[in-house]
């Protein structure tokens, strides 16, 4: 199962993520593990990215799409994969299907967690509190929350166009948005 996993911040990805891959028996993956490996490693393209993550700004999809690239050609990533955080831009879309398409392969679904600003604003301002991240205010959350609808939203169409989308209500208990998550990946065809 190759799978992308999408939401807001505050939907439960993370968590869901690891049950999802747990259950299909595929690596989660996300492009901050990539980054860290690549760094702490000081592969060619971690040293790269660390002079831009380290001034704060985005790495460039150039260096995003090489380092997923190189993580998708390993071997625990034969039967399946589970993407958290990629794509993120329309060109990792595109280089995403790139990836795939050389290896004979595609997607076999895009799940969306679906959650409301309202309900995940609370979530996230807990899980500041909680962690110590002074620096998530309401107002910070919500930017951030703004920030991911306008960038995935020309994704989710992209997927929806191809007929990939699946939107699954992320609200819930974790047991229970699991279990709709399994439900809808039920009729995936690999």
């Amino acid at each position: 199962m190759r799978l992308v996993l999408v939401g807001p911040p505050g939907s439960g990805k993370g968590t869901q993520a690891k049950l999802i891959a747990e259950h299909f028996g595929i690596p989660a993956i996300s492009t901050g593990d990539i980054f860290r490996r690549n760094v702490a490693g000081e592969t060619d393209l971690g040293v790269q990215a660390k002079k831009f993550m380290d001034s704060g700004d985005y790495v460039p999809d150039s260096l995003t799409n090489a380092m997923v690239r190189e993580r998708l050609a390993e071997a625990d990533c034969e039967p399946g994969f589970l993407l958290d955080g990629y794509p993120r831009t329309i060109d990792q879309v595109d280089a995403l299907d790139g990836m795939l398409s050389e290896q004979g392969r595609r997607l076999d679904a895009v799940v969306e967690l679906v959650a409301p600003a309202d309900e995940v604003v609370p979530r996230l301002l807990l899980r500041a509190e909680t962690e110590g991240r002074a620096d998530d205010t309401e107002d910070v959350v919500r930017r951030r929350l703004e920030v991911y609808a306008e960038q995935t939203e020309p994704l989710i169409d992209v997927y929806r166009k191809q007929g990939i989308l699946l939107d699954v209500d992320g609200l819930g208990e974790i047991p229970e948005v699991a279990d709709r998550i399994r439900a809808a990946l039920e009729g995936v065809s690999r």
